[in-house]
């Protein structure tokens, strides 16, 4: 979920080490096929926390309250530690939004995946969705494919998404900008945690996890009449956000004209 940045130096690596960027920098020259692989596992395994969690949490109490409780302190923790192992290696996107609004600010010049990344990415991330759901009802002996019957069509669900998947986009292409991507492990998690409460759609944010989470019939799922609609408005929300990039973290300029550093 994070986005990509340049790496610090380029100066060469002292002799037997590999340089380790911090989540989210510039992999260094990592084959295109293992960064796919860390954006399928990445992506499988947020989806396996997400349903796996909303699962568990529907065994153990009727609360409601204390379900959303359960599902999103997991994710919290799981989304963490997934930034922190992978991104390293991919960026750690996890989701085609993310993915889709660093090949938009690449293109304008900046920083970013190019065409052959993101379409490799993206149906990767989307494969691991569905496989990470899968799983998680493998793991509890729920039917490994049962659509979703949890219809979230609503208006405000709706804006929901547009405010959650503004926020995430403006908190990850924030730090980029202000070169402080080494939190996101910690920014990134702890802000969509935040969104399970404080948005009506409780935060999917996420194309991928959207279309994974249509193929299971428990807590965190949604039914396939809704995915159109989540995506359309998550992929608003991403423009919105990189607006929002654009005017709280505007370039400021030297005297001659010139972009300042």
């Amino acid at each position: 979920m994070t986005t990509t940045e340049p790496a610090a130096s380029d100066a060469p690596a002292t002799a037997g080490t590999v340089p380790q960027p911090a989540p989210g920098a510039t992999p260094p020259h990592i084959p295109l096929i293992a960064r796919a692989a860390a954006e399928f596992v990445g992506t499988a395994g947020l989806v396996a926390i997400v349903v796996g969690s909303g699962i568990q949490a529907t065994k153990l109490t009727d609360d409601i309250a204390l379900q959303l409780l359960a599902n999103s302190t997991a994710t919290v923790f799981g989304l963490g530690v997934l930034i922190a192992l992978l991104g390293p290696v991919s960026g750690a996107h996890f989701n085609p939004a993310v993915t889709l609004a660093e090949w938009w600010t690449a293109r304008r010049g900046g920083a970013g995946v190019g065409g052959r990344e993101l379409a490799v990415y993206v149906p990767s991330q989307t494969a691991g969705a569905i496989v990470g759901a899968v799983l998680a009802d493998a793991m509890f002996g729920e039917p490994l494919v049962k659509w979703s019957t949890h219809d979230r069509s609503a208006g405000n669900l709706l804006l929901g998404e547009v405010v959650a998947t503004a926020g995430l986009i403006l908190l990850i292409f924030g730090l980029a900008r202000t070169d402080r991507l080494r939190f996101a492990p910690v920014a990134v998690a702890s802000y969509i945690g935040a969104a399970y409460w404080f948005t009506s759609s409780t935060s999917f944010a996420n194309p991928a996890v959207t279309i994974g989470r249509a193929f299971t019939d428990t807590f965190a799922g949604i039914a396939p009449g809704s995915v159109p609609a989540f995506v359309g408005m998550q992929l608003l929300g991403a423009a919105v956000g990189l607006a929002l990039v654009a005017v709280v973290f505007m370039r400021g300029q030297t005297e001659s004209g010139q972009p300042a550093a």
